[in-house]
């Protein structure tokens, strides 16, 4: 596996104050790598929108840090992780910009979702393979609309990237596979 690009400070300070287990560290440095590689693919082809790269870092490494309230949610599906990820950032006095992705990455069909919240939840999906054509849609119509684009144009350029990220799933699940539930 190719190395993964370093954690936002912040977010390792954050992981290691709530005893993330291992299995969740590498859960967001997975994710985190991902949007890296969006936010560069942005900067690239897309360069005079203005989004917040740091808050977007920040997000995609933490987004399921409610999970160490909530373990159980490592292996099993559930949403308890999200408004307990948020509070207990907001506790630990992370602002409400960057602590809100504990609570958004899920629910992207949200009205007042923001461009940075747009992009945690592809990367928590684009990560494993997964695509979701109701997000990917939202982005493009972001994209289109800041740059007065058409939005075919705009969305053949996103499925390519998005493509080409999702191809290193199967090596980024197995990764994080290798990496156990709880803390020794």
């Amino acid at each position: 596996m190719e190395e993964l690009e370093p954690l936002p400070e912040a977010a390792v300070r954050a992981l290691v104050e709530c005893g993330a287990p291992p299995r969740l560290v590498a859960h967001g440095r997975l994710v985190h790598d991902v949007a890296v590689r969006l936010l560069d693919w942005l900067g690239r082809h897309h360069p005079a929108l203005e989004v917040d790269t740091e808050a977007v870092r920040f997000g995609a490494a933490v987004h399921d840090i409610g999970k160490t309230v909530h373990p159980e949610e490592l292996s099993a599906p559930g949403h308890r992780h999200e408004p307990a990820g948020e509070r207990l950032l907001l506790d630990r006095g992370t602002p409400p910009r960057l602590a809100r992705f504990c609570a958004t990455h899920r629910d992207w069909a949200q009205a007042d979702r923001e461009p940075e919240d747009l992009l945690v939840s592809l990367a928590d999906k684009v990560w494993k393979g997964a695509r979701k054509e109701d997000l990917e849609l939202r982005v493009v119509r972001w994209i289109a609309h800041e740059e007065g684009r058409p939005a075919w144009e705009v969305f053949a350029g996103l499925d390519d990237a998005l493509r080409a990220l999702a191809e290193g799933a199967d090596e980024r699940l197995a990764h994080q596979a290798a990496h156990p539930v709880t803390r020794k």
